[in-house]
C-alpha cells in the first residue's frame, strides 16, 4: 500500500489566505471530477504511471528535505485516496501546518480538524456542482477556507447565495472568490464584490502570476 504521488515539489503558495507563503507540496494522482476549467488534468488520471508510488514514511522524509513549516495536500482530489487522511495525521505529528485541498464532493470529516480544510465547492460552469456534498459547507472549522472558482454571473450568484445562507456563520476572510483563468476577468469579478458589499477575499493564483509560462511543480 501507498499513496500515488502525481508530483512533490517546492513552491510559493499561489492560493488561499495562506498565499505568498513558501510551501511544500503533495500532489496526488487521481479524481473523481473532470471540472471544464481544470488546470491540473494532468494529475486527474490514478494510473500507475501517473506518478510515483510512495509510502507515508517516503513522503514524510521528502518533504522534511525542503525544510519548510507549511505542506499542502492537493491534486487531483486528495480524498480519492484512501490513506491520505492517515498522511495528513502523520504530518501534523511531525509538527507541519498542512492545507489540504478537497473538491467539496468527500466528507471532509475523514481529514483531522486540526489541518486547514480548504473546501473548493463547484459552480455551475463547472459542470461538476451537483457531484458536491453540500454539508461540508457546515463541517468547516474555525481554519478551514471555503473556495469558488467563478466562470461568470450565474457562478458568482450560485456562490453568493450560498456564503448569504448557508455559510453565514464563517468568517469572510476565509471565503474565497476566485475568477477562472481565461473565464473571467478579475476586474469584473472585483466591481460584483465590491457592488453587493459582500464579505469574501477575492483571490488571483499568485503562482501563474510568478511563473505564467509553467504549467507544472509550481
Amino acid at each position: 500500500m501507498g499513496l500515488l504521488v502525481n508530483e512533490l515539489f517546492f513552491s510559493i503558495q499561489g492560493e488561499s489566505t495562506y498565499a505568498g507563503r513558501p510551501c511544500a507540496f503533495v500532489r496526488l494522482a487521481g479524481c473523481n471530477l473532470r471540472c471544464s476549467y481544470c488546470d491540473t488534468g494532468y494529475a486527474q488520471s490514478d494510473s500507475p504511471d501517473n506518478g510515483k508510488t510512495m509510502s507515508v514514511d517516503e513522503i514524510i522524509r521528502a518533504v522534511a528535505k525542503g525544510g519548510l513549516p507549511l505542506v499542502e495536500i492537493t491534486g487531483g482530489e486528495p480524498l480519492f485516496q484512501e490513506e491520505t487522511p492517515a498522511l495528513a495525521r502523520r504530518l501534523l505529528a511531525e509538527g507541519f501546518t498542512v492545507l489540504v485541498e478537497t473538491n467539496g464532493s468527500f466528507d471532509i470529516r475523514t481529514i483531522d480538524s486540526r489541518c486547514i480544510r480548504i473546501v473548493d465547492m463547484k459552480c455551475p460552469e463547472s459542470g461538476m456542482f451537483h457531484q458536491m456534498d453540500m454539508e461540508n459547507i457546515r463541517r468547516l472549522g474555525g481554519a478551514d477556507e471555503l473556495k469558488f472558482v467563478l466562470c461568470n454571473r450565474t457562478d458568482y450568484d450560485y456562490a453568493k447565495a450560498i456564503v448569504l445562507s448557508k455559510a453565514a456563520g464563517i468568517d469572510g476572510g476565509r471565503i474565497l472568490f476566485s475568477p477562472a483563468a481565461g473565464r473571467l476577468a478579475p476586474a469584473t469579478l472585483a466591481s460584483w464584490i465590491l457592488a453587493d458589499r459582500l464579505d469574501v477575499r477575492m483571490q488571483l493564483q499568485l503562482h501563474k502570476i510568478l511563473w505564467p509560462a509553467v504549467e507544472r511543480g509550481v
